[in-house]
């Protein structure tokens, strides 16, 4: 039994946008986690404040950024699969 890949792999036409697209994404949420940390190190008093009935700030903008990563992957393989579909010509590669 031989493993081989199950698809034939070509050229993909998108790659450059789909990295430029990666980086965008990365930098946002890297610049949204880095306002966590120094909010953590230099405002500890404002993350402890009560946001939603008794959870605190800090509980809400962690569980924002789990979420945050999460949607932001959906919308990369959502925007990558139609530039891919569109740039390559609409062929499964």
């Amino acid at each position: 039994m031989l493993h081989e890949p199950a698809v034939e792999v070509g050229a993909d036409y998108a790659s450059k946008k789909k990295t430029r697209l990666g980086v965008i994404l990365f930098t946002v949420y890297a610049t949204i986690y880095a306002l966590f940390v120094l909010f953590g190190l230099f405002y500890t008093d404002l993350l402890g404040l009560k946001a939603i009935g008794n959870i605190n700030l800090a509980v809400v903008y962690g569980i924002g950024l789990i979420l945050l990563a999460a949607i932001m992957g959906f919308v990369y393989n959502l925007v990558c699969s139609r530039m891919e579909d569109q740039m390559n010509g609409g062929a499964k590669l």
